[in-house]
């Protein structure tokens, strides 16, 4: 039995940034994740490719406990593209062009394997799909959503349903302010916490994390960096070093939660040191484990003597 569940796209990006170029590489939402999760616990993943995607390109991640059971092959149609691309403001993604391709007409199936993960990440897709994974699991420790404005404008309504399902939110700033049609944070997570979630994750691109359940708050920086080339897949990196780390632990407490987000900022970290999959690919433990000390220290001060 696995412990962490993702559902999400696969999918090859081709991406502009002021810093370079690249075509047709590997991304996707459910790759992202799984690309970050993988160091923490077992994952499977669910999605489905066409027939042109190369199995044997993600084939290291059987290497890291990954089962790919749950990943679907379409051979009637081609894998979802996305163009995007971003000026000196890496916080805003500018999409050029996007092919739904075999996502379009997917209906996720989860296998008999996987219905008992203790976990369950939802990525960035249709709320109808979101809600068809959930009545396919058992009972997860904890079910965390990811969504889009795409969605929030176009299928608002069944998305708050699936959201009154969930344990936790993961949301960027925009989102957050578009879907509560609040402005502050702290009123639109508040608004969110109403509709069910315990807990609200608002990704803040450079600027950090800002999380908030009933009672608490808690902010954490970016992990500060000299070299950042593409931020495509940042925030489901993100959301895969979150999850990957509850998953490892076993518990979704506030505390926990705490480090989780603290793990999540540093795989995202990584992440945006590179294009596409390629600098988490190849990613080593050590890098991590020195990574988030350092981020530790940069957090910490004294008490105050005044």
């Amino acid at each position: 039995m696995i412990k962490l569940l993702v559902a999400g796209t696969v999918a090859y990006d081709s991406i502009e940034t002021p810093f370079g170029k690249v075509e047709n590489v590997l991304g996707g939402s459910a790759l992202h994740f799984t690309n970050a999760a993988s160091f923490f616990t077992d994952v499977g993943i669910v999605a489905t490719v066409g027939r042109d995607f190369q199995l044997d390109d993600i084939a290291f991640l059987k290497e890291r406990n990954v089962d790919m059971a749950g990943l679907e092959v379409d051979r009637k149609g081609k894998t979802f593209r996305w163009h995007g691309k971003y000026n000196f403001d890496l916080n805003q993604a500018i999409t050029l062009k996007t092919e739904l391709n075999v996502i379009e007409n997917f209906k996720p199936r989860v296998p008999e394997d996987f219905r008992e993960a203790e976990f369950l990440f939802l990525a960035n897709i249709d709320p109808e799909l979101q809600a068809h994974v959930i009545s396919q699991v058992k009972a997860p420790t904890a079910i965390v959503l990811d969504t889009m404005n795409f969605w929030i404008e176009n299928k608002f309504d069944r998305l708050m349903d699936v959201i009154e399902k969930v344990h936790m939110v993961i949301i960027n700033e925009a989102e957050l302010r578009e879907i509560s049609k609040e402005y502050n944070l702290v009123r639109g997570a508040r608004k969110l916490i109403a509709r069910g979630p315990t807990c609200v994750v608002v990704k803040r691109g450079e600027y950090g994390v800002f999380m908030m359940n009933e009672e608490e708050v808690f902010l954490a920086p970016a992990f500060p960096l000299e070299s950042v080339f593409d931020p495509t897949g940042a925030g489901d990196t993100f959301a895969g070093g979150f999850m990957g780390y509850l998953a490892n632990v076993g518990d979704a407490g506030f505390e926990t939660i705490k480090q989780a987000i603290v793990m999540g900022t540093v795989m995202a970290s990584f992440n945006v040191e590179d294009f596409s999959i390629n600098r988490i690919k190849k990613l080593e433990y050590e890098e991590i484990r020195t990574r988030y000390s350092a981020f530790k220290g940069c957090m910490q001060f004294g008490e105050c003597t005044l």
